[in-house]
């Protein structure tokens, strides 16, 4: 028989067992013992097949992938962990964030909490003691970051048909206001916040000393070739999201606390890309509050609904791609939440390169939870997954049939898990109230 039938014909036989580290979950009923959950644990050893924290966690709707990640949220708090929701489109963490006595921010026009994506962060303490070789090194990651989100954000924005493009003119061009704005330039030993409207204001207005470093022999030759970049940021400041992510930020972050969410709920009715930008500002933000994290000081953050950014174009999608890549330097454990596999994919038209970027992104998670899913996902499966007919069963069939029920991938391990939850998390980790009452 092959390997594919064997398992069938002998149910004893399973994946290596996994050590018995981190959140207990459930019951792995492969093999009918404990399954426990420790990304980090498993990075670091050498006899599990994982070379990075990150996961993937895929589900339809209704079969129990919230609350797997609620859960996994709360058993990894009693080993120090604490969880950063970088955007919760549905409030479904509300309840989790009071249950720990913390009120989450809500984001939304008329309201007061503001977010500044071009914030310093960290990085900027004790910027008038360092050498010029450490100040460069920190410029470099301050400034790569900006225009990471920059270029994301520019190529949000349509032009007709396609996305504005951004190319190494724009960057250059960026990069120069950004260091200008900020003092960098001037050798500044105290760096000034600056924020996108100011950025934009710059580049409209350019000074004589901005055009010549940018290499452009009149402003006027600036002017027009930087207009489809002036115009896209334009429509940043003055557009749905206005208010929202174009000043200094606005909420005091307890970062003792054990989680933090920022609830975007009331953007919804502006849309899915509105929420796709916000998701954009936000990773930048949390990017930057966590670069210079203390030791031991280890983040779960979660990215609901990331198919939104995903959808921004080629360079949202960098964007995203950036963020899963630090998850090793950072020590944070990344969680993106989808509904299928196939999610990534919806970043462009076939055979574009965002669709490329965005498929090569399902291997930087070497953690996949694969809740229930209709049959006509299961060629997804095999093609984006390489799961095999036996485990595409798994998904479609048996974790379709109970809340709860998932695949855990642990490289090329699989794990057919059963989440079980204490009585009082079932109120903390329900995400069907609205349906209940309706």
């Amino acid at each position: 028989m092959t390997s594919d039938q064997a398992p069938v014909c002998w149910p004893f036989i399973a994946a290596p067992g996994l050590p018995p580290s981190g959140a207990q979950m459930g019951v792995d009923l492969l093999s009918g013992g404990s399954f426990y959950a420790d990304p980090l644990g498993w990075v670091l050893n050498d006899h599990v097949p994982v070379t990075n924290p990150n996961m993937f966690v895929f589900g339809k709707p209704g079969r129990g992938k919230s609350a797997t990640v609620k859960a996994f949220l709360l058993r990894m708090m009693d080993f120090g962990y604490r969880a950063l929701i970088l955007g919760d489109p549905k409030d479904e963490y509300e309840p989790l964030c009071r249950a720990f006595g913390v009120e989450p921010f809500t984001i939304g026009p008329g309201l007061n909490v503001r977010i500044n994506p071009l914030a310093f962060g960290p990085l900027a303490d004790g910027w008038d003691t360092l050498s010029a070789g450490e100040a460069r090194s920190r410029a470099a990651v301050v400034f790569g970051r900006w225009l990471t989100l920059v270029r994301g954000l520019v190529g949000s924005q349509r032009l007709g048909e396609h996305r504005v493009p951004f190319g190494p003119s724009d960057e250059v061009v960026v990069q120069t206001a950004l260091a200008d704005l900020t003092g960098y330039n001037h050798a500044a030993t105290r760096m000034t916040e600056t924020t996108i409207p100011q950025l934009w204001r710059l580049l409209d207005n350019p000074t004589p000393q901005l055009v010549r470093d940018c290499r452009y022999a009149t402003e006027r030759q600036f002017l027009d070739e930087t207009r489809l970049l002036r115009d896209s940021l334009g429509q940043l400041v003055s557009g749905a999201l206005a208010g929202l992510f174009d000043g200094p930020t606005a909420i005091a972050v307890d970062w003792q606390a054990p989680i933090q969410s920022l609830s975007l709920s009331r953007l919804e009715p502006l849309g899915d890309e509105a929420v796709g930008i916000a998701l954009l500002c936000l990773n930048s933000w949390g990017r930057g509050i966590r670069e210079t994290a203390a030791p031991g000081d280890v983040r779960i953050v979660v990215r609901d609904e990331s198919w939104k950014q995903l959808r921004l174009g080629v360079e949202a999608v960098k964007s995203f791609d950036a963020d899963l890549r630090l998850s090793r330097s950072t020590g944070d454990i990344q969680i993106a939440v989808g509904h299928k596999p196939s999610d990534p994919l919806s970043a462009g038209d076939t055979g574009s390169q965002a669709v490329a970027i965005a498929k090569d992104l399902l291997h930087l998670a070497d953690i996949t939870v694969l809740h229930g899913q209709d049959a006509a996902v299961a060629e997804d499966l095999d093609r984006l997954l390489g799961l095999g007919p036996i485990a595409q069963q798994l998904v479609t069939g048996w974790a379709m049939q109970g809340k709860g029920r998932a695949l855990w991938g642990v490289g090329d391990q699989l794990y057919k898990v059963q989440t079980i939850l204490h009585p009082l998390e079932h109120a903390l980790t329900y995400t069907n109230d609205a349906l209940q009452h309706a």
